[in-house]
């Protein structure tokens, strides 16, 4: 497990992206190294649960999650102004491998599931990695980092469930590039269909309720093909052959 600390960082933006979507910026001094895929728990002032939240982006100088307003503590996480603080366990989990692609990869998203692939685009691509994306949401509202994917020189295909932008379907609807490993992070069902519809190798992003986020209480453990495993310490990434659907 990677060296976890317990460090005090300032919001510098906490702006909305879509109707219930937000993105924020935190930086300060004392910033760890994050691999794609990895996450932080975040507190919540008034909270007594950190809230886990994949990485969006990162360097030495800040960092940048993006967050869905699904309760209480989300809410009150988005009336946040600049020059508040927030304190954060990280780096969390074991995150993608990105030397398992070898020279194209594909990157499948659902939802926020897009968000750490982002962090993973960015490394391949400096790798010199050829990066497709295919990303899907419930509707075009939902539709979010588009723009993002494109300044690093990504076009990603848009699948919507309802139609209303790109393709209609989910996914594995869409046609997907050739390539010789793909990473996938987003909706169970979705990620089901991928690592079942695809030949080729590949690793998603599990996702369960978790307490400490730290491998502790096993409150966040999945069967695998190797036995139990804790998604926050074990993965939350997990190669396609290891998980039992």
């Amino acid at each position: 497990m990677p060296s976890i600390s317990k460090i005090r960082l300032e919001i510098l933006s906490n702006l909305p992206v879509t109707h219930n979507c937000f993105r924020l910026e935190l930086g300060g001094d004392g910033l760890p190294d994050f691999a794609p895929g990895q996450f932080v728990q975040l507190e919540v002032p008034g909270k007594y649960l950190r809230r886990p939240l994949s990485v969006h982006d990162a360097d030495n100088e800040r960092i940048v999650l993006i967050y869905k307003t699904v309760g209480e503590g989300t809410a009150l996480l988005s009336q946040m102004v600049p020059g508040q603080a927030l304190e954060l366990l990280a780096p969390l989990g074991h995150g993608f491998t990105a030397n398992a692609c070898k020279d194209r990869t594909l990157l499948l998203g659902g939802g926020l599931g897009s968000a750490p692939l982002y962090l993973l685009a960015r490394k391949l691509i400096a790798a010199g990695k050829q990066v497709n994306a295919v990303l899907c949401f419930n509707t075009a509202a939902d539709v979010v980092l588009q723009d993002e994917y494109r300044a690093l020189g990504v076009e990603p295909v848009i699948v919507t469930l309802d139609g209303s932008m790109g393709i209609k379907g989910m996914v594995t609807d869409a046609p997907l590039p050739e390539h010789d490993f793909f990473y996938t992070c987003g909706p169970l069902p979705m990620m089901r269909a991928v690592c079942k519809t695809l030949d080729t190798p590949g690793e998603a992003s599990m996702e369960e309720r978790m307490g400490c986020g730290a491998g502790f209480c096993y409150g966040c453990t999945i069967q695998t093909a190797g036995g139990p495993a804790r998604v926050c310490a074990d993965g939350p990434v997990f190669r396609k052959e290891d998980l039992l659907w």
